[in-house]
Formats: structure tokens, sequence, C-alpha cells
């Protein structure tokens, strides 16, 4: 029994302290999985172990249906201190079952519902760890090491459990992070592809390929709580830096998936009408298409339950409805939470995200158009491949316009039912630069806003809001934010600005590291002093330890700018490398031009694992139309008109309604079992609702400690490799080798936008990062 009474599956150590982060060492004072963890196994195994036929049918409704009313009381009796665990405990028995038991016994005088609770659910095994370094462990050695730690072998279906099974082994977050998260998992990614751990990279993409399969596109987290929304969509990027080191025949391989998902986040593009918005798509009046974050159910998140019933509750101007529904699409964003959604800037009830066309996405869909446009015409399609190189010329156009706010010199969201963009400066301005869809003088500006509004002493805030109550701004920053403000710089030749962006990045976590032994979820890079417990609150937990995506790009930056990584060693001895080597400055490649070689044809021709497809989320019941079910108003005469390309789609005539039901998506295509390798079978019903949601924060102590012991330098980069080197494609990867060797599959040509970025070829610039 647990602490409080709730039985587990294994003695597992919990390692957690008051302050949330620092636990202490075992015995040997080294990292370890506790009891109730499994070993990861080698590569080579997990084929066949994916392998494995499944006959558990998994009910994929959320636990606050399967659980009805009991779920609910669960969460408002608060029998756990983390919401989560309710929604990842698993009943021992069949949920009708189980209801009936309770709706039985829950009138009796002497019930007592943390006693039932105890007694008919087993916590998931903890896979949890002791996050103390061991002693002179510098913390490159420590990123390698929590590979092993953040590793999750392939799932075992558990009867009843809300995991959504993974046939190939994965990393995840870290900390009550145990499952796979999507916008995570790219920036978790670079650093496997740093340190060379392409199975395990390329595992991960075919999970990511495994959901959409099931279940028509990626959800937030492999949860079937999360399966009602989905998040930034970065497997677009995923394919490309996979393809840095397989070559083209990853896009060649993952095209069913990256149209699926292209398809689930254009649902309804073709039927919606001028000033209206179906799932995630809205139609501006003027014809022109954009996208929005959206979740299909509008009730409480399943794994933030009690937290969303006060939220709602506070705000007695709006239906709960609205809330619920904009608080599931803010965390579809990632972003969970910022002012960025706060229609009043501080109020978490006045969220309002489905309102809002945002920079990120808007630019991941021209991103994943581009893809589509490449993978097609690697596959001899041509009409298909200039379709979507059309399509992704309209949205990047589209992009600029409606985005790009000339007054405030960045590029900022657009509320789209207002028809203004909104107030807020964050790092989401970078996103054009990161993808290379800004134009030279947006680019100048942006580095400018940058450099005058954003950077701070420990690297870039989120946003320029203070004291906002959430933690996705001031004065937090986070590793994918100064990641893509990083490349996106060094793309558009502002090198110097990179250069000091990642300095002071890598000074403030591995300051960090030297004083907690430990890499975390988020910093304060406002404050002059570094704290040992990273950034501040806000969230809806405790800080998270780990941390995948902070592991990745910090592995990414030291061996991008080693002269900033040796200064930032020199004052932080305890961090530092024994042998003192000299991190290798990458040159920039070209996804697009590397080709695979016979090994790695051959790795892709192994018998593939064949799971059984689920069509594209059924279309919900509820009203699809913002987040109240109605016409979208247009937007006031005082705003500026808004110009569609030449090119641009025709609208759909205006006697369409606006909440016209799209034509339903085909099913997407199983993984290929030609080979004729033992199938798995994840048998999958139909949900009778769709699913539910996630979260993405956290909270932590704000102690200022002694002052820093690292002074950040920006050091001289590394020279870029001769004139000639390729130009980077959107969102794409450094190799860590040279490209394979040339084979007959073409290489076509690259989309304009990428080769037409200014170049500084000078001896200060600095190679591109991915």
């Amino acid at each position: 029994m647990a602490a409080d009474g709730t039985k587990v599956t294994s003695p597992a150590a919990h390692v957690d302290t008051p302050a949330g982060i620092l636990a202490p060492a075992p015995e040997d004072g080294h990292r370890q999985e506790l009891a109730g963890s499994h070993m990861v196994p080698p590569a080579n195994a997990l084929l066949a172990q994916a392998a494995a036929p499944v006959t558990i049918t998994q009910d994929l409704r959320p636990p606050s249906v399967v659980l009805d009313g009991l779920f609910e009381d669960i969460a408002r009796a608060h029998i756990y201190a983390d919401a989560k665990t309710a929604v990842d405990a698993i009943p021992d028995e069949a949920p009708e079952d189980l209801l009936a038991q309770y709706r039985a016994a829950k009138v009796r005088p002497d019930f007592v519902l943390k006693d039932f609770v105890s007694q008919h659910f087993t916590m998931p095994e903890r896979k949890t760890v002791t996050y103390q370094r061991s002693p002179n462990e510098n913390v490159r050695d420590y990123i390698m090491g929590m590979w092993d730690v953040l590793q999750r072998p392939p799932d075992t279906q558990v009867q009843y459990s809300s995991q959504l099974p993974l046939p190939y082994t994965y990393v995840v977050p870290g900390g009550r992070f145990s499952e796979l998260y999507y916008w995570d998992s790219y920036f978790t990614m670079i650093g496997l592809y740093e340190d060379g751990k392409i199975d395990l990279m390329r595992d991960m993409v075919r999970d990511m390929a495994s959901m959409i399969d099931r279940y028509g596109h990626i959800p937030n987290g492999s949860r079937t709580y999360y399966l009602s929304r989905s998040q930034a969509p970065f497997f677009s990027l995923m394919v490309d830096l996979l393809a840095m080191h397989d070559g083209q025949i990853a896009y060649t391989t993952f095209l069913p998936e990256l149209q699926a998902e292209y398809d689930y986040w254009m649902d309804g593009a073709d039927s919606v009408a001028p000033g209206g918005a179906y799932r995630h798509v809205v139609r501006l009046p003027d014809g022109t298409v954009m996208n929005r974050h959206w979740d299909d159910r509008d009730t409480p998140r399943d794994e933030s339950y009690p937290e969303d019933l006060a939220t709602a509750a506070s705000q007695s101007a709006r239906k709960p409805e609205e809330v619920y529904r904009d608080l599931r699409a803010g965390s579809e964003t990632g972003w969970d939470f910022t002012s960025r959604w706060l229609a009043d800037g501080h109020t978490l009830s006045t969220i309002h995200t489905t309102e809002l066309l945002t920079v990120e996405l808007n630019c991941l869909i021209p991103h994943l158009a581009q893809t589509l446009s490449h993978a097609y015409a690697l596959k001899g399609d041509k009409e298909a491949a200039a379709r979507y190189a059309r399509i992704a010329e309209e949205r990047v156009a589209a992009m600029q316009r409606i985005l790009w706010d000339e007054r405030r010199a960045a590029y900022i969201d657009y509320d789209w039912k207002k028809g203004e963009s909104t107030s807020i400066l964050s790092g989401a301005t970078a996103m054009p630069l990161f993808l290379q869809m800004a134009t030279p003088e947006q680019a100048k500006a942006v580095a400018e806003t940058i450099r005058k509004n954003l950077l701070k002493v420990g690297g870039l805030v989120a946003t320029e809001r203070t004291n906002s109550g959430q933690q996705w701004d001031a004065p937090n920053g986070w590793a994918p934010l100064q990641w893509m403000a990083v490349k996106g710089l060094n793309q558009y030749g502002y090198d110097e600005l990179a250069s000091d962006i990642a300095a002071r990045w890598m000074g403030r976590v591995i300051g960090t590291y030297e004083k907690s032994g430990v890499l975390l979820e988020k910093y304060d890079v406002s404050n002059p002093y570094i704290s040992p417990k990273g950034g501040k609150g806000g969230g809806e937990y405790p800080m998270q330890i780990g941390f995948g995506w902070t592991n990745g790009t910090l592995l990414g930056l030291m061996d991008r700018y080693p002269q900033n990584t040796r200064v930032v060693l020199d004052h932080n001895p305890a961090a530092d490398l024994p042998d003192r080597p000299v991190a290798h400055a990458l040159p920039p490649m070209n996804a697009y031009g590397v080709q695979s070689d016979k090994d790695t044809i051959d790795h892709y021709n192994l018998p593939a694992v064949a799971l059984t497809p689920r069509p594209v989320a059924p279309t919900p019941a509820l009203p699809q139309v913002s987040s109240v079910g109605e016409s979208a108003p247009t937007p006031p005469s005082s705003a500026p008109p808004v110009q569609p390309p030449a090119s641009a789609t025709p609208a759909p005539a205006a006697s369409a309604p606006a909440e016209a039901a799209p034509k339903p998506a085909a099913a997407p295509v199983a993984a290929d079992t030609s080979s004729g390798a033992p199938a798995q079978t994840m048998a999958q019903p139909s949900a009778t609702a769709p699913a539910a949601p996630a979260a993405d924060h956290a909270a932590g102590a704000e102690n200022v400690v002694a002052p820093a012991t690292s002074t950040v330098v920006p050091a001289t980069p590394a020279p870029l490799p001769p004139a000639g080197a390729s130009a980077v494609p959107p969102g794409s990867a450094v190799p860590a080798a040279q490209p394979k060797a040339q084979q007959d599959e073409a290489t076509p040509t690259l989309p304009p936008h990428i080769t037409d970025v200014p170049k500084d070829n000078s001896a200060a610039s600095q190679p591109a990062a991915h």
C-alpha cells in the first residue's frame, strides 16, 4: 500500500522532496532506477518485442467518461495531490462492474471514498529515479546517462489502463510525464541525434507514426485522455531530422502519416464558410485559410479536473463549456499556460485560445505542406508535389501578411474574431526565422526586437509579461524557445546575437546544474542570481526534473558553440569535463540532399509492426464553430483589411453554413506487412465520445541563492564550412557525419524559400543548428 492506502504494483521508492526537486543519492552515490522499473532492452531486441501480438481491446474513452460519476467524485474529493494520478491509476476490474459496486457502496453510512479507491485502483508502475549525479559527473555525462533513465521499452498493454501502448522504445520528458509527449519529443530527439542514438530516434518517429495510423493524429501524449486533441505539429520536423541520417527514404516511408497529419489539421477546410471556423480550421472573411488550436471536448481536462472546475467557477460571465474548451486548446499549444491566451492578460478564466491564430501553428502547417511536396516529388507524383508546393507558398504568404505586426516589429498572434493582432510579444516571433519563412526585412526587425525586449541575463524570456501567474511568461525561459531562436537567427546571418543567446542560456542551465546536480524543465532567466530550483511557478504541478528537451537542446548548443561552452564550464568547474575535450561544431546540411545508403534502406525493409488503423477522430456532436457554436463575427471595419494572395484558393459560396461538416477523411494507411512479420493487433473499438486532454506546466520555489558563479561571455563561433556548403531546409537537422553514399534516388530541386535566405560566410558566422 502507498502512504494513502492505494495499491501499487511494486515497492517503488518515492524520491520527491517538499521542494519537488532534489532527492538523496542512493548508497553508491549514482543515478539509478528504483524498484518497479525495467531495464531497456538492446535496440536490436526491440523489433521482435514490438511484433508480439496483443489481444486486449482498449477502451479509448477518457477516464472521466469511462468512470462516469466516480471519476468526478474522486477529483472533487482531492484523493490525490496531483490530479494526473487519478487518470493514470488503473481500475482492477471492468469499469461497468466497478461503477455498479461504487453506486451500491456509496449509500452505506460507513462509506469512505478514499478507502474504496485504494481497494479498487492500482497505481501504475513508477519508473522513478534518483536525480543525483555521481561524484565528478560532468553535465555531458549526465545527459548521456539520462537517456537510459528516461527510456521506456515497448509497452505491454494493461487492461483498463489509460495508457496508449507504443510498439517501439521511446523517451519520456521526465518527472510526472511518464508517457510520450508530442512536441517535447522533437527537442529530445535533437539530443539523441547529437549523441548518435539514431535507432532510438528512429523508433520514436515510428511510435509517432503508429499513433497516426491508429488514431488519425498524434495526440498530446500517449494517454486516452489526450486523444481529443493533438499538440504543435512537429512530426514533419522529426522526419527532417531523421532524414539527416537516413536520407530520402525517411520521407517516402512516412508519407502516408505525413498526409494523414495534414488531413487532421485541415479537416473542414473545404467546407467552412468565410468568417467561420471548424475544428482546427479558420476561414477569414476574405477567404484566407488559417489554423487555430482546438480540442474536440468541452469538459474539464481529465488530468486537471479539479483545477478546471475551479477556473470555470471563478468566471460567471462565461459558460463553463467555453472555458473548458479554451483550456484544452491552450494545452494543445504546449504553452499551458501563458498570458498570450488570456483576454485580460492575467486571469486564467478569460482564456480564449480558440479565437487566436498562433504564430507557431501557422508556420508548422506550411512546413508540413512543404514536406509533403518534397515527399510526393520523391515518389514521382508531380501533380501532388506541385499542389502542396502551391499550398505552402500561399500559407507562408498568409502568415507573413496576417501575423506580421509592423508596429511591434514582430510576429504576433492574431485574434480572428476581432480582426486584429493581440498585444503580447513572445518568443514565438522567432518561429518564422526557424522555419525560414520570414523576409530578410522581417528577420532583421525580429532580431532587433528580440535583442531589445526578450533577451535577459539567462537567455530569452517566454513573453514580455511578468507577474501574470502563468509559467509560460517572464521571468521563465524554456529550452525549445532558445533553440528555435538561435537556429532561426543563424539562418538569417545574425550569428552574434544567436551566439549571445546560446551563451546566456548555457550559463543559466549549466550553472543551475552545478548547484543542483540536475537539469530541469524551465529556468528563471531574468534573475541575476542562479537558483538551484530553476524556474518560477505558475504551473499546475511542481518543477519537473529530467528533462528531455533541456537535455537534448543543451547538448546541441554545446556542440555548436564550443568556445561558449568552454567559457561556461570554466566558471562552473563542478560541471566541467575531466579531460576538457573541445566540442565539435557541425556544418550546416540540407536534409533534402542526404542520400540513403544500402544499409539504411535494408534497415527500413525489416519486418514492420502492423497496427490496426483507426479512422480520423469522429466528428464530435458538440458545436464546432468558434468556441460556442455560433458563426464568427466579421472583423470590425476599423481593422486593417486583409488582402488575399492572387493565387489564393477561391472561398466557398457565402451561402454555405459555417458549421458545415467536412467530408470524412480516409482511414490512414497501416504499416506495411508484406515482409511476413508477425502482426501486432491492437484492436481499437470506436469511441463513443472523443477522448480528452493534457497539461504542461510547473511550479518551482523562487529562493534566491548566492550570485551566479558563471559569467556569460559570448564566444566567437566556429567558422562556416566553404562557401559552397548547402543551405539548411526549413527546420532540418545538422548531421553528426558526412552524407551517406550516393544512391539512385533523385533529389528534387529545393523550394525557393530555402535558398533565398541571406548568408553570412564570414569567419564570425556560426553553423546552423537543427
